[in-house]
């Protein structure tokens, strides 16, 4: 078992306070929005033994177990995260494993430098996605109803919006979707500016279901996200809840503190609230237009005392142990490959002592309890 010394990113919506206060460490006034535990190359968790990367490289079965090697091939499937968001992430939705594979061997064959800013796809893999909240957590999920959205947009009385709203009474959903967020992703830009402006005037004055939309715009005035945005549901998790974002999902993380993992991908296509690139055409070619639910789960108990956050998807299994005052340990041994987190309390992982933001790697198959009095989540892969 590695204790895991992790990286901790530092991108502009990032907290400045969060992940400090979890891990008990002093801020240093700079944002620091993930933290990362995995094999992930660009950033891979250092252990005694190496990196993660090098560790598993050296022994792939070894580390892994044969039959997650056999599924997945020698390499970690998953990436854990502690993600602190102080200001919106962008827009964005991530391709199916089919997609992905197609998107990135265009771009190859294309010769698309891998570092090139307009560049979609960095590998050929999917990048579904579980976020678990440890504190009150805001985000956008999936398309509203479009008679819904097209009340919010009429709500607000703003002229220049008036076609959107007439779109999204159109039928079939899909297709007045479609022709929604195009419609707002292709605007001229300065006319699309004194819309958002308007628009954000709007919801500061009237609040309410309109407030995540103005605090959105105060942090991206004038992008013509802030009126797609108010085409998908804002939902606010509570401690333990989580979301699940699969393929063409259109999505965004607002405010909070929680526990993230994904599949092993930086996939990424953005649909605003970003100075990055926004690949219109490719972007509609990947969302799936549909109004759904968020979706909002909650973890399933077992009798042993681990509450699973069930999803569709075999790279990544995400689950947790709310350990009580002098409580048994938890056999938690299995022949595929974990990683441990601890987020709450004080908790004993083999030798290792884990207080909040302390994470380990067990390899496949190595005897492995815990006990003490906190929460740890464990995230391992389906065989």
């Amino acid at each position: 078992m590695d204790l895991l010394d992790n990286t901790v990113r530092p991108y502009a919506w990032g907290s400045p306070t969060a992940i400090p206060h979890l891990l008990g460490v002093e801020p240093t006034g700079e944002p620091q929005a993930e933290m990362w535990m995995g094999a992930h190359p660009g950033a891979p968790s250092r252990t005694a033994r190496g990196t993660l990367v090098e560790v598993i490289e050296a022994d792939p079965e070894g580390e892994l177990g044969a039959r997650a090697v056999a599924k997945f091939g020698p390499r970690l499937p998953f990436l854990l995260k502690i993600l602190a968001a102080g200001a919106p992430l962008s827009l964005q939705v991530h391709p199916d494993l089919a997609q992905a594979k197609e998107g990135y061997a265009d771009e190859e064959r294309r010769g698309v430098p891998a570092d090139a800013p307009h560049r979609n796809y960095k590998d050929a893999n999917h990048k579904p996605e579980l976020i678990c909240a440890l504190t009150e957590f805001d985000g956008l999920c999936g398309f509203r109803d479009p008679v819904q959205a097209a009340d919010l947009l009429d709500g607000l009385g703003v002229n220049s919006l008036k076609p959107y709203v007439d779109l999204l009474h159109a039928h079939p959903e899909d297709a007045a979707l479609r022709e929604v967020l195009t419609a707002i992703l292709s605007a001229d830009p300065e006319e699309m500016a004194r819309t958002v402006a308007e628009a954000t005037a709007a919801c500061t004055r009237l609040g309410g279901a309109y407030a995540p939309y103005a605090d959105i715009a105060h942090h991206y005035p004038g992008d013509p996200g802030v009126i797609a945005a108010m085409l998908l549901n804002h939902v606010r998790l509570q401690p333990g809840e989580a979301l699940f974002l699969g393929a063409g999902i259109p999505h965004a993380y607002l405010n909070g503190l929680g526990v993230e993992i994904m599949a092993n991908s930086d996939n990424v296509l953005r649909c605003g609230l970003t100075p990055k690139h926004v690949d219109v055409p490719e972007l509609l070619r990947i969302v799936r237009f549909e109004p759904s639910d968020p979706g909002v789960l909650r973890p399933e108990a077992s009798p042993e005392g681990e509450e699973v956050y069930e999803t569709p998807i075999d790279e990544f299994r995400l689950s947790r142990y709310v350990l009580p005052e002098g409580g048994t340990a938890h056999d938690l041994t299995l022949d595929t490959p974990q990683i441990l987190l601890c987020t709450a309390g004080a908790v004993r992982a083999g030798e290792h002592e884990l207080r909040p933001g302390r994470s380990v790697f067990v390899p496949a198959g190595e005897h492995t309890e815990i006990s003490g009095s906190g929460t740890v989540f464990r995230a391992t892969v389906i065989v």
